[in-house]
């Protein structure tokens, strides 16, 4: 295999990485803005709660624990989990081709 084809492979696998680490990073600004309770008046707050909503929409009312802070935390950060866990997967997959 070529030095060239290995570095464009490796590139591809940071680039994976880190688009799965930003995501996860959005949910969990979310999370620490929730359990800060930001005031959700904020253009920055309200624009990070509406991102990490989309990332989060298929986990964000997966448990339904009677406690609200605990939802958001186990819904909201099991999807950042997935992000991390998947993206850096793929990446160490890219990276040995």
């Amino acid at each position: 295999m070529s030095p060239r084809h290995r570095n464009g492979s490796s590139q591809a696998a940071t680039a994976v990485a880190v688009v799965a680490d930003v995501l996860a990073a959005i949910i969990g600004l979310w999370i620490l803005m929730y359990l800060l309770e930001a005031n959700r008046a904020n253009d920055l707050v309200q624009f990070v709660q509406d991102a990490a909503r989309f990332l989060a929409g298929w986990s964000h009312d997966l448990f339904t624990f009677d406690v609200t802070w605990l939802r958001v935390v186990a819904g909201y950060g099991l999807a950042a989990v997935v992000y991390v866990f998947i993206g850096h997967l793929v990446a160490g997959r890219l990276r040995r081709y």
